[in-house]
């Protein structure tokens, strides 16, 4: 709980057989998480906690075997190698692996909790950093999560008003801000690729999904702001290869 850490780096370390979690970030901010190795970790194991935490760049990790806890926080019965309670964070070329349930969790929080808990903090609504070159395979459930919703817009704890009156831009009161997730590249998981819940103007671009046993790519609803805002761009969907069982 140190704040902005502009120059502050965990880089080239290992964590193995951990009993809870690799990484924690808390009231933490601008830490670079850099080629960082984790392998047979209980929990989520990159962590971040409160849902205040922003700009922290986690970059060029690997983590393998993320299991399930039941000593831990609900949540880590179903475990994300990277659990994101904030979405104003960046996550860049990661490779997941062999995680009991999920890669990428963006669990957001309808306000931040913890002993940073504020009413006056909406992460579901908060503008989402950058997501780009990540990795998944081989999870229990789904390589990317978007769960319950993500919704950014230019004021976060105010509602979408929608004005039939201005036919140009309707949503003018409070307007979207968009949200571009590029080149996840995930495979084998035993449910979707990629799911979103409930979203706003959210963007995959360039997806690479294979071997999914349920679906290559879901959205549940996405309404908030319109039509052609919500997309899916240049996604290569593959139901099955020769490399599957």
């Amino acid at each position: 709980m140190i704040g902005a850490v502009h120059k502050s780096y965990c880089k080239g370390l290992g964590t193995h057989t951990s009993f809870n979690r690799a990484f924690t970030i808390h009231g933490t901010h601008y830490l670079r998480l850099m080629n960082n190795v984790a392998y047979d970790v209980k929990g989520h194991t990159i962590f971040i906690e409160d849902a205040v935490e922003k700009k922290n760049y986690v970059y060029k990790n690997l983590i393998m075997k993320t299991k399930r806890s039941w000593s831990l926080l609900n949540t880590d019965q179903t475990p994300a190698c990277i659990w994101i309670t904030n979405p104003d964070n960046n996550f860049v070329e990661n490779h997941c692996g062999g995680s009991d349930r999920y890669a990428y969790w963006y669990d957001l929080q309808t306000h931040a909790i913890g002993p940073h808990a504020n009413t006056n903090v909406c992460p579901e609504n908060e503008r989402v950093g950058t997501f780009r070159d990540n990795h998944a395979h081989s999870c229990g459930r789904y390589g990317l999560r978007i769960f319950h919703n993500m919704e950014p817009r230019k004021f976060p704890c105010k509602p979408v008003v929608y004005d039939p009156n201005n036919a140009t831009d309707p949503f003018w009161q409070n307007p979207a801000i968009t949200a571009e997730f590029w080149n996840l590249t995930s495979w084998k998981n035993g449910r979707n690729g990629a799911i979103a819940e409930r979203v706003g103007d959210v963007r995959f671009h360039n997806f690479k999904v294979a071997d999914s046993l349920l679906a290559g790519i879901e959205f549940s609803l996405a309404d908030m702001h319109g039509e052609n805002t919500t997309r899916i761009d240049n996604a290569l969907i593959i139901g099955r290869t020769n490399n599957t069982d």
